[in-house]
């Protein structure tokens, strides 16, 4: 195994994001793909609660699906970390909302103790966004964690997942397009500090900076 490779440590547990794997005490827990995902949502967004919907987009996006595929992901995850959902170490339902990962998370990689002073943000002339760890839709609609109010943007256009390896970018079927320094996305894209971003005719870019208190240290777009 590399020893670059990004893990999370909770428990007896450990999620290795470069394996795609969940692992007690060193041994792999068979998780089926969509249930692994649905541990890396959880986790990555730790200790945000994360709502049905933007867990089922997460998982199935731009589709429309049962809420009971949901329920039996959760029961496949919870079965395979030995939680109870009446007594919740892991897995916290809460409830009229979605699901929230209830134990401490700590993210190991080898450029740890280089990088735990980085925050990465997103920048516009008008948009300062500061980026936690997970995944935030970026859409016209006021509910999404990047909120554009642009007509060229589609309610839910695209979404940035900030992972402790890094940050990537999906677009979600949107009208007008996603693009990264100048080229058309299609599919799933690796980004880097200084990366300029388009959704629809709304020009942005992303930013890596030491934290400082403000966004002073960032320097001009």
């Amino acid at each position: 195994m590399s020893s670059k490779a990004a893990r999370a440590h909770f428990g007896a547990f450990v999620v290795d994001f470069d394996a795609r794997q969940l692992l007690r005490l060193d041994r792999p827990v068979h998780l089926t793909p969509k249930a692994y995902h649905l541990l890396t949502l959880l986790v990555n967004a730790c200790p945000r609660a994360v709502s049905k919907e933007e867990l089922q987009q997460g998982l199935w996006p731009s589709t429309f699906v049962d809420e009971a595929n949901l329920t039996v992901l959760v029961a496949e995850l919870r079965s395979a970390l030995q939680d109870d959902a009446r007594q919740p170490r892991y897995v916290r339902t809460v409830h009229g909302f979605g699901y929230a990962f209830a134990a401490d998370v700590e993210r190991r990689t080898a450029q740890t103790a280089a990088a735990s002073g980085n925050a990465w943000w997103l920048l516009s002339d008008s948009v300062q966004v500061k980026l936690q760890d997970g995944e935030h839709v970026i859409g016209r609609d006021p509910t999404a964690g990047v909120w554009l109010d642009s007509g060229s943007v589609s309610r839910r256009h695209a979404r940035l997942i900030v992972e402790p390896s890094g940050v990537a970018l999906e677009d979600l079927g949107s009208k007008n397009g996603t693009w990264v320094n100048g080229l058309k996305l299609d599919g799933r894209a690796d980004l880097k500090d200084r990366d300029e971003l388009r959704f629809g005719s709304v020009r942005m870019q992303l930013r890596c900076a030491w934290e400082a208190g403000s966004t002073d240290a960032l320097g001009p777009l």
